[in-house]
């Protein structure tokens, strides 16, 4: 072995027959399996590598080149049998060791992040985070984003622990992402998190393939107290989404008897839906895109009475006098869903399995409901019968959506055989039959609800108006013109406030305004006009083989 020393600095020649283990060929081999297992790594692999708290695939390409580019040089030292320092603490072999050993590190550090220990939401990954999901987002892959949606869910309890609780309603914000232009908080980035995922095809990508995750933001939010956070836009997406997926998570826990123990305990719909305090912070929960791209059938509205109802169930229990935004919203909703009975009006091919009418079934059941919560709550001290001022309490509120479903079904006046089914087989006779509550609160919305059809039959004697004149067909039709001895108190009274009406203005009102008049009648109910009487027809069945009719006479 040749040997030079400059003064007491020696350096030895390398040779070819030392000892090889790591040179370039070996770092070329390692390198090629490492671009393949890049390659070919799933979509959770390559988030989980871009949101690491280090600058993973910068700090790899770097590291990889130096090591590279030092295996050359070594391989094309000992080609050349070019001078070395003489040592003992760097030799040869342990020259190699080392780049060896960065080379294993690196290899270590991807595997780490990727597969041992994938990296959550924190101050050290913030940016990373923002960055990755802004570009899966932007690139709107439906699959792609599944997957981020799925990796999200270990970080959503961070997500909520960093944002900020902005106190107060929350609101629909537009603002530019502070963490792609400029220096911001972990807030920041946590709040533009949320503004992120509130992005429609993401949300679905949640409802369809990740509830988990939104089922751990809410569990979040619920743990921290911070229901105030930018999560509107993202609970409305989910929620109406979720409501148009029958596979959702709204349909799987609906605990009928086909559900199983997900269906029992309902875990994401208690979080949601469970605490109205949370509802009520966030509104936008019951708020639904009935204007938009879709179309609400029967079980999409059941589902959305479900939980509605979760809601109503926390409110009563826990906050009985207190108002509530969302739940008005809510009522709101339920109370359109039956605004397209007048479809069926004058249809002689009818169907009772027609949507419409499969939705006044819902709304009907969902009353019944809200009446159930309101009996086994029981009737406060010192509640108010009659409404004052704006003040509604839950019993104005329900005799109000009461009112307006009966408005809507007496938009159907015929034919008579299906007037008469959805006038009073399948909404008044539900709601107040024979096999309907009759416990406190059933008689004071039932009072309420009187009240309302007074006031209404009232307006019609100053002011002849369409609206009331559907109350009057919708009662003439339930109640009839004459007295029963099978009829209740409450149709009684309703009975004598339309009959009194209809003895003393209707014939007027049939000269002045006939349209109006006209409304006032259902199929099965005509005017004679020579005699100035109401006629109703009760057609034969298996009681009675002819045709009944009853009169009503009346005054000018």
């Amino acid at each position: 072995m040749v040997e030079r020393c400059l003064g007491s600095l020696c350096f030895t020649q390398l040779m070819t027959s030392d000892a090889k283990f790591f040179g370039f060929s070996e770092f070329l081999a390692g390198l090629a399996l490492m671009i393949l297992a890049w390659t070919i790594a799933d979509v959770s692999y390559k988030f989980r590598i871009a949101t690491a708290p280090v600058p993973l695939r910068r700090l790899t390409f770097y590291t990889v080149t130096i090591i590279g580019l030092l295996t050359l040089l070594t391989d094309l030292w000992r080609a050349e049998q070019w001078f070395v320092p003489k040592g003992d603490l760097l030799t040869p072999p342990t020259w190699q060791a080392f780049l060896g050993f960065v080379f294993f590190i690196t290899f270590l550090s991807w595997a780490w992040y990727a597969f041992i220990r994938p990296p959550i939401f924190g101050r050290s990954s913030a940016k990373h985070f923002v960055h990755a999901i802004y570009h899966f987002v932007l690139k709107g892959t439906q699959a792609e984003l599944a997957v981020v949606a799925d990796e999200l869910r270990r970080s959503a309890k961070n997500i909520v622990k960093y944002s900020v609780n902005h106190g107060g309603e929350g609101s629909h914000r537009v603002e530019s992402f502070r963490t792609i232009f400029g220096s911001p908080t972990v807030s920041s980035y946590a709040e533009d998190i949320l503004m992120l995922i509130s992005e429609r095809r993401f949300c679905k990508a949640v409802v369809d393939s990740s509830p988990g995750t939104a089922l751990e933001i809410f569990l979040a939010m619920k743990e921290f107290k911070k229901y105030s956070i930018r999560i509107d836009v993202f609970s409305k997406n989910i929620i109406n989404y979720a409501l148009m997926n029958k596979e959702s998570f709204l349909y799987q826990e609906a605990g009928d008897y086909n559900s199983g123990l997900i269906g029992h305990f309902k875990p994401l719909t208690q979080a949601m839906f469970s605490d109205h305090s949370m509802v009520e912070e966030i509104n936008s929960m019951f708020e639904l895109d009935l204007w938009g791209d879709y179309s609400f059938a029967a079980p999409h509205w059941e589902a959305y009475c479900r939980i509605v109802l979760m809601t109503y169930k926390d409110k009563v229990d826990n906050d009985f006098w207190g108002s509530s935004r969302s739940l008005w919203h809510a009522f709101e909703n339920i109370r359109q869903a039956a605004h397209d009975l007048y479809k069926l009006n004058g249809v002689a091919d009818y169907s009772l399995n027609e949507d419409s009418v499969k939705k006044l079934r819902v709304i009907v059941n969902f009353i019944k409901d809200v009446v159930s919560v309101l009996e086994k709550r029981g009737v406060p001290d010192y509640l108010p019968w009659k409404k004052k001022g704006t003040f509604e309490t839950h019993y104005d509120q329900l005799a109000s959506l009461i009112f307006e479903i009966i408005h809507s079904a007496a938009a159907v006046q015929g034919p008579q055989g299906l007037s008469w089914w959805m006038h009073y087989n399948m909404l008044w006779g539900e709601l107040f039959g024979s096999f309907s509550s009759k416990g406190p609160a059933a008689q004071i919305i039932m009072f309420k609800l009187r009240r309302l059809i007074y006031n209404e039959i009232e307006q019609m004697k100053k002011v002849p108006n369409y609206k009331g004149a559907k109350i009057v067909c919708f009662f003439l039709n339930v109640v009839g013109l004459l007295p029963s001895k099978f009829a209740s108190r409450n149709e009684n009274i309703i009975r004598n406030i339309m009959v009194c009406w209809a003895k003393n203005y209707y014939v007027t009102l049939h000269r002045k305004n006939p349209q109006v008049a006209a409304q006032c009648l259902v199929d099965g109910i005509i005017y004679d006009d020579l005699r100035m009487r109401l006629i109703k027809t009760y057609s034969p069945n298996a009681l009675r083989p002819k045709p009944k009719m009853v009169y009503l006479q009346l005054m000018a």
